[in-house]
């Protein structure tokens, strides 16, 4: 047993990482050992303000005391079983799925890239047994500037080189448009090969972009014109962080397949599901499509209790309320580094200019200085989507050390 003699310092880790980990990512230089509600602390006890939750994975808060005990109630009795057999939770979380959002089926999977490749399964079944569209022609539009995940069937419909860039060739079937454009939209729609159109509602890591107001709802009836499934992927958008329970609540659009995940789980670990009724859902038959961790019984009690807490708490509310006050304090900065302000609820970002020669890397690192964590997306954009418990007091204090970060530049 390798013990370790001295207590390590956050450099210390960092160079674990980088020595014995692969390099697919670059974080902030931070390392973290415990967080609760709003606030993480780092391995020295320095307190931040977490204003990324996890790309949305910590609506809840860190640590949230229900959904802890969910989780350790559950485990301590039955942690997994597999879909071999029946489990007692599974049926319970997807009654609760069923009556919280009306679809007649929801099927488990473990993480938001699985979930949309689910989708992208159902869309394709339906497109061969019920539309009739001949086999292996269907196709599944896509917009330009998306983030699905990063499976090989994923990056295949990005149009991001550095998502795709290496590692081709690259699975077949997707057509790709300009993101908010409904006149390119109708164009590939009367294709009558095309069985699916899947959008973000607002494009999260594209630098949360958020479309003309009825753009979803229009886009929802090109779909039922031309017969086409309009799948939603709220993996990030979803489970209260725009101010509704869904972005596309703001405009009354109803999925015909529903893609969930990330805060499903409150953050304790990797929970997801795709929802839909049973004219798409029971296309796919025993041994067509599954997941040994999807829908275990831990994954179903914490996905329950952190839906719970959403609701119970009235975290799409505060989400509103708390969204309105940051963008009109962050709009009140009078810096020339922001050159754009724009989100909904809690889902929020800074589009920044470079003055004197700056990106958005160097001014997270000068908030990580004044205690509030956030994290480039792109060289020019910041994204702020704290935890959506955070109250009023704690917002505009964050708001002030973002304030002290972006005078530090001038």
């Amino acid at each position: 047993m390798i013990t370790e003699t001295k207590k390590l310092k956050s450099s210390d880790y960092i160079e674990k990482e980088g020595c014995y980990g692969a390099h697919n990512y670059h974080p902030l230089p931070v390392v973290l050992e415990r967080g609760e509600g709003v606030y993480v602390w780092d391995v020295e006890g320095n307190r931040y303000y977490d204003f990324l939750a996890a790309y949305s994975a910590v609506n809840q808060g860190h640590c949230h005391p229900k959904i802890v005990k969910a989780m350790i109630d559950q485990v301590q009795k039955l942690a997994l079983t597999s879909r071999a057999f029946y489990n007692n939770v599974l049926g319970e979380w997807e009654e609760y799925m069923h009556q919280l959002f009306g679809y007649d089926k929801m099927l488990p999977m473990n993480s938001g890239a699985e979930a949309d490749e689910t989708a992208l399964k159902l869309c394709r079944k339906w497109a061969y047994k019920v539309k009739g569209i001949p086999h292996n022609q269907a196709k599944i539009v896509v917009c330009n500037g998306n983030f699905h995940g990063r499976t090989i069937t994923i990056i295949s419909m990005s149009s991001d080189p550095d998502a795709y860039s290496g590692y081709g060739p690259f699975t077949p079937g997707f057509i790709k448009i300009p993101y908010n454009d409904l006149n390119e939209l109708e164009t590939v729609l009367s294709d009558p090969t095309v069985a699916g159109f899947l959008i973000e509602p607002i494009q999260a890591e594209a630098g949360v972009y958020v479309p003309e107001d009825g753009y979803l709802k229009k886009a929802w009836e090109l779909c039922k014109k031309y017969n086409v499934l309009f799948i939603a992927d709220e993996v990030q958008t979803g489970l209260a962080r725009t101010g509704k329970m869904l972005a596309c609540d703001y405009e009354g659009v109803r999925p015909d397949i529903l893609v969930l995940g990330k805060a499903i789980s409150g953050g304790l670990l990797p929970v997801s599901c795709v929802l839909a009724n049973d004219e798409i859902m029971l296309c796919i038959k025993p041994g067509e499509h599954g997941s040994t961790y999807g829908g275990n019984p831990v994954a179903a009690r914490v996905a329950i209790a952190a839906l719970d807490v959403i609701v119970n708490e009235n975290l799409v509310d505060n989400s509103y309320k708390m969204g309105e006050i940051f963008r009109k304090e962050m709009r009140n900065i009078k810096s020339p580094w922001i050159e754009d302000v724009r989100g909904k609820g809690l889902l929020n970002a800074v589009s920044i200019k470079s003055p004197n020669g700056k990106v958005a890397w160097d001014l997270c690192l000068a908030m990580k200085e004044q205690g509030v964590l956030a994290k480039p997306t792109h060289q020019h954009i910041i994204r702020f989507t704290p935890p959506l418990v955070i109250n009023e007091e704690q917002l505009l204090d964050a708001v002030e050390r973002i304030q002290k970060a972006f005078k530090a530049f001038e």
